[in-house]
């Protein structure tokens, strides 16, 4: 089933998934028998649920976006980019974490305006020359590129880069194994890409503790339930031996479960390794709630991981997702939907790029002189 926003009634909730034949809201409440409570964590000892209706959760939605923004422009946008993407993953299913981090790195910087996939110019280099961006797959941006040269093809220019990358995140999602759930649509593609600075300090690094991330994601009023939602995302994906080194030379963090270092010491044998490994040891695949058992049991990779459970404000969000994969995969939906709409483009904002990576040719501008120039002429 898709899965759509909801109210939230306490801190910690169990959700029901929201099926597109609901149309009504509905609110719901379950308690625990005593047995399944020594089962499952004391954050789960009362849990309330709604289902919202279409119509309340479009009054969420940022001015300019919808659910049906393409219904008559471009019907078939999003079964073009899942039909394609469906072939992508069956070559190499770790293209899926590529893109899903894609958007992550787009949305955190300057807002959900595709600027990350513009290549650099005379003016200066790229959000992609940025340290965080170095290691964004380059095979992720081809993907982007084919997908838009496809769409296109069918409906014109008329679906942004933007969209497309929210799209293709969450069908990278959806075809890993996790949750489907429909993306509110309408955001243009940015004019300019952000500085090498302002990149990095809208993406905290790996090597970054619980407090860094809470306080990071604060400013894009995103709260501690959304920054553990969202890390859940390296479920799926790999990780290089520099972003966790520190971990593990000169001295082993004292967080980190003993063999999984040793592991780790045999993909990373030196201080200046380049190799990578896996994300979630358990599935690193599938997009499941394993990457939380991974944190349980001291097996997470980076320390902006293995803090999310060591931290007492979010160990206890982490547990609840550990021992339930239906509320990770609700919540991880409701922070998703609220990251894809920050500071977004809409209307006459900004563009719909004919390429991913370059802002509209000034020849288009300059093409479109010489025309009324030539229609000029012809009326003598």
């Amino acid at each position: 089933p898709k899965y759509k926003p909801y109210l939230p009634i306490n801190k910690y909730l169990v959700m029901l998934p929201w099926t597109t034949q609901e149309k009504s809201t509905m609110a719901c409440t379950s308690t625990l028998s005593l047995t399944s409570l020594l089962l499952v964590v004391s954050s789960l000892l009362l849990c309330s649920c709604f289902h919202v209706s279409e119509a309340q959760s479009s009054d969420a939605l940022v001015k300019g976006l919808s659910w049906t923004f393409y219904q008559y422009s471009c019907p078939k946008l999003e079964s073009i980019v899942r039909k394609q993407l469906k072939k992508v993953f069956k070559e190499d299913i770790g293209q899926a974490a590529g893109l899903l981090r894609l958007h992550f790195h787009d949305c955190f910087v300057q807002g959900c305006d595709g600027s990350v996939l513009l290549d650099g110019s005379a003016s200066g280099p790229s959000e992609q020359d940025a340290p965080p961006n170095l290691s964004l797959r380059a095979e992720a941006f081809e993907i982007i590129n084919d997908l838009r040269a496809r769409v296109h093809k069918q409906c014109n220019s008329v679906v942004s880069c933007a969209d497309i990358t929210a799209v293709a995140a969450r069908d990278a999602v959806y075809l890993s194994g996790g949750p489907d759930y429909d993306v509110p649509l309408g955001r243009r593609d940015g004019l300019s890409f952000a500085t090498r600075d302002e990149t990095l300090s809208n993406l905290p690094a790996p090597t970054s503790n619980t407090s860094v991330l809470l306080t990071s994601l604060a400013t894009k009023s995103l709260d501690a339930t959304d920054v553990v939602a969202l890390s859940g995302g390296h479920t799926i994906g790999r990780g290089h031996c520099g972003s966790f080194i520190e971990r593990l030379y000169p001295t082993q963090d004292s967080t980190m479960d003993k063999t999984f270092a040793n592991n780790l010491k045999g993909v990373c044998p030196t201080s200046d390794s380049t190799n990578t490994t896996v994300l979630d040891i358990r599935s690193p695949n599938a997009f499941d709630n394993k990457y939380y058992v991974d944190l349980m049991n001291r097996q997470g990779l980076f320390t902006s991981d293995q803090d999310l459970y060591t931290d007492k404000r979010t160990r206890d969000i982490v547990k609840s997702f550990a021992v339930n994969q239906t509320l990770f995969f609700e919540r991880f939906v409701a922070s998703m939907l609220k990251m894809g709409q920050l500071s977004v483009l809409t209307g006459t904002q900004g563009e719909i790029r004919a390429n991913c990576s370059v802002r509209n040719s000034d020849n288009v501008y300059l093409s479109s002189v010489v025309e009324k120039e030539e229609k000029s002429r012809s009326q003598f």
